[in-house]
């Protein structure tokens, strides 16, 4: 991997996972994360279908996977955001660093995603 694949300087940039329950749950989501600047982009993807242990029961729920770009620095500030609003007692949350990609892209990210500096 050659330096000019990564985030600007100082910065990682992470992609976090979460399911929610419906369309509209994961849409609301989504508008609130990219709104407050914690988040550059959330994807949507409908009709994931989840297998998962639960209070002792092998359950099966069609659910919205939430794929949400970030940096590691704004990470604390999304997963607040995401438990605060999310309806499940346990959201799936979880963060994966990018080791590399396309350097206007994740510049972008960067950008997008950097606190709003007050005058």
């Amino acid at each position: 991997m050659t330096a000019d694949m990564k985030a600007p300087m100082g910065h990682v940039v992470c992609v976090v996972l979460s399911t929610a329950p419906s369309q509209q749950v994961a849409d609301e989501l989504a508008h609130a994360l990219v709104e407050s600047g914690v988040a550059a982009c959330v994807n949507v993807v409908p009709g994931v279908r989840s297998h998962y242990r639960w209070e002792g029961r092998v359950q099966t729920d069609l659910e919205c996977l939430i794929v949400i770009k970030t940096t590691r620095d704004r990470y604390e500030a999304l997963e607040s955001a995401l438990r605060q609003r999310h309806p499940y007692e346990v959201p799936e949350i979880v963060a994966l660093d990018v080791a590399a990609g396309w350097p206007p892209y994740l510049h972008w990210v960067v950008d997008s995603t950097a606190p709003v500096k007050k005058a």
